[in-house]
């Protein structure tokens, strides 16, 4: 599915095959490779749920762009954007997508907002997700590589009930969050109150 693809609408001034490239050259292969998984499963996603298959692409290639940065990059963007204070008592599973999302702005030239949306919330979920944000956000999280109890059933979920299969991931990874007892992002709760609680 994925080698077949063809960009057509000029979200990133290049073919598939540079961003890949592009991608590549920023991680490592081990992380790469999850990205490539990331984004055959968000295209599966998109196919189900009648999502542009290019911005599915382009959001999972790009979500772990600045995963491996150092927290100096992410503090000097934080501050160079005037972005949220609070994001500075945070750390890399936050920053890579609500930090990273304006880093691949600025490097990779890719302003499409739904997508810059999809990369800020594909670890915290949100209020307020389009289809693409859901897509990411799970297909993260249900790649092939992944292998935790549980993960056949939230596979079948996103493809019979996609906004059911946001809830279930983010309940599930709260309360493993609560088990760790580290500090929870409110973004996090926030995303739990809109899509985990039976309303």
């Amino acid at each position: 599915m994925t080698d077949k693809l063809i960009y057509t609408q000029k979200i990133f001034t290049g073919s598939r095959e540079l961003l890949i490239d592009k991608v590549s050259q920023a991680l490592s292969a081990k992380r790469f490779e999850h990205v490539l998984r990331v984004e055959e499963m968000a295209l599966q996603l998109a196919e189900k749920w009648h999502v542009d298959a290019e911005l599915a692409s382009i959001a999972a290639l790009t979500h772990d762009y600045v995963k491996e940065r150092s927290d100096e990059d992410f503090l000097r963007e934080i501050e160079k954007k005037q972005l949220d204070r609070d994001l500075i008592n945070w750390g890399n599973n936050i920053w890579h997508g609500v930090v990273g999302a304006e880093m691949v702005k600025d490097e990779l030239g890719i302003a499409h907002e739904d997508i810059l949306n999809a990369i800020r919330q594909h670890t915290t979920g949100a209020t307020v997700m389009t289809k693409l944000s859901q897509i990411l956000y799970m297909a993260d999280y249900i790649e092939a590589g992944r292998d935790f109890p549980g993960v056949e059933e939230v596979r079948t979920l996103a493809f019979d009930d996609l906004a059911a299969s946001v809830g279930w991931q983010t309940a599930h990874t709260l309360t493993f969050l609560l088990t760790q007892k580290v500090t929870i992002y409110p973004g996090t709760l926030l995303t739990y109150n809109t899509w985990s609680v039976d309303k």
